[in-house]
């Protein structure tokens, strides 16, 4: 999945006025909204190795919006985290998606371990949560952050890309028959058995 490292222009749900975060999570990603303000969660009480400050920059740095939300599990751990994508528009509209981040001690050199916690019917995201996103491969660089990455994952509602996949089953349905494509994912997102494999109701 080819993403430019420009945010898209689609990607994401003006911020709310007045809206505020929750202790431990950041809502993220209002194209031309303020910046949020630095988290409440700190890594504290030991020395932070380089990815950890890079880390909180980031963090810091994550703009304010409604699309996705990050929290973390552990205020202290600024490397493990939770991301929620609820995508505006698109197939994958009206439920919510749950990633979780991992930031390698190597990080921004390696880029950020990312897995999806629910199950979905997707070209680039497969039965097994793996996640595929050219910059958390071969296009990853140290000029990048975690940001870049949440738009990465945003654009994959919007713009799957059949050409990439990991499930091959869904691409070549998009690629050939994409009303039957956009059926089967109401099916999978009512809560169905496809296949042998659950889906679990998310609207």
């Amino acid at each position: 999945m080819e993403v430019d490292e420009e945010t898209p222009s689609n990607a994401a749900a003006q911020p709310k006025a007045g809206e505020e975060k929750a202790a431990g999570k950041l809502h993220v990603l209002g194209i031309g909204g303020r910046r949020a303000k630095r988290g409440s969660a700190k890594a504290t009480g030991t020395k932070k190795t380089p990815g950890e400050i890079r880390i909180q920059k980031d963090i810091a740095d994550l703009d304010g919006g409604s699309v996705a939300e990050i929290t973390f599990p552990n205020p202290n751990n600024l490397t493990s985290f939770k991301v929620k994508v609820q995508p505006d528009s698109g197939f994958w509209k009206g439920a919510s998606y749950h990633f979780t981040f991992s930031i390698p001690a190597l990080y921004p050199h390696d880029p950020p371990k990312v897995l999806c916690e629910t199950k979905i019917y997707h070209p680039n995201i497969n039965l097994q949560g793996n996640v595929c996103l050219n910059i958390l491969r071969e296009d990853w660089k140290p000029v990048l952050d975690i940001n870049a990455v949440i738009y990465g994952l945003i654009y994959l509602f919007y713009e799957p890309n059949p050409e990439d996949p990991l499930n091959h089953e869904a691409a070549e349905l998009y690629r050939d028959n994409i009303s039957q494509f956009e059926r089967t994912v109401k099916r999978t997102l009512a809560g169905c058995v496809m296949h042998g494999e659950t889906f679990q109701r998310l609207i």
